[in-house]
């Protein structure tokens, strides 16, 4: 069985209408979740949690969308070679 990991993440950015962050070190980081429907209960407790600052932004990232678990050599492996 494939699993469909999910990192949520998020941070202050410089213009709410980018997607570019203040202080990359400042990135907090919520963790890893095993389905979309925790990363998600995960990403919206966070949203709502900062709510007051417009330039907080939290971003659920789809892991298992880096890897071609039918591919010997993942697209992301390849970056590197």
């Amino acid at each position: 069985m494939t699993q469909r990991l999910h990192l949520v993440f998020g941070g202050e950015l410089i213009d709410p209408q980018k997607n570019v962050f203040r202080e990359v070190k400042d990135i907090h980081i919520v963790g890893m979740f095993p389905d979309y429907a925790t990363a998600f209960s995960a990403w919206k407790a966070e949203a709502q949690r900062t709510v007051d600052n417009a330039h907080m932004r939290y971003y659920i990232a789809h892991i298992h969308r880096l890897r071609d678990e039918s591919s010997a050599v993942s697209a992301t492996e390849e970056l590197g070679a």
